[in-house]
């Protein structure tokens, strides 16, 4: 794994799988055992993390580049990429802080060259098979299947998490 930044697991599934209702569940079962965890998520919309009629959103949309919104609490850089390149998602995680995650989480992205656990719900109607490569470390899935791979069930996040973690130790 490239140590610039923290190893990177793909959460990847077909739209209305369930990622997100997973990651809900993995990121504080993971943090139970002291896994510090950021996530980096992919959305196909044009998503806004700022609020119109804000002030932080008023002079991004004035033309700030890069947009620093800080307080005691939290900060969050929003960056405008006009020229719509694709995704680099190594770039993305290269803009995390090394030393306060243990691992990225990445939702979505079922196409890049990382390890991923692929989540499977057969009545959402697509082939499996058109998830899987070389990267796929496991397969979650709500009903049994015949594979060669580590399967784990979907409805017990539990047992995915200490998978996740037994996976980070490496």
């Amino acid at each position: 794994m490239n140590n610039a930044f923290p190893p990177l697991l793909a959460i990847a599934a077909y739209s209305g799988t369930g990622k997100t209702t997973l990651l809900k569940q993995l990121i504080p079962l993971l943090k139970q055992q002291e896994i510090r965890v950021g996530l980096i998520k992919h959305t196909h919309h044009d998503m806004d993390v700022d609020t119109p009629g804000k002030d932080s959103y008023e002079l991004r949309k004035a033309g700030a580049d890069q947009t620093l919104v800080a307080s005691d609490r939290r900060w969050a850089l929003m960056t405008e990429t006009p020229e719509q390149q694709p995704l680099d998602l190594q770039y993305l995680a290269s803009r995390f802080d090394r030393t306060k995650v243990d691992i990225i989480l990445v939702e979505g992205f079922k196409h890049e060259p990382i390890s991923k656990i692929i989540l499977y719900r057969e009545d959402i109607g697509r082939p499996l098979e058109d998830m899987l490569d070389e990267f796929v470390i496991a397969v979650a899935s709500d009903q049994p299947l015949t594979m060669k791979i580590r399967l784990l069930d979907l409805n017990q996040p539990e047992n995915i998490a200490a998978f996740i973690a037994e996976w980070l130790k490496g």
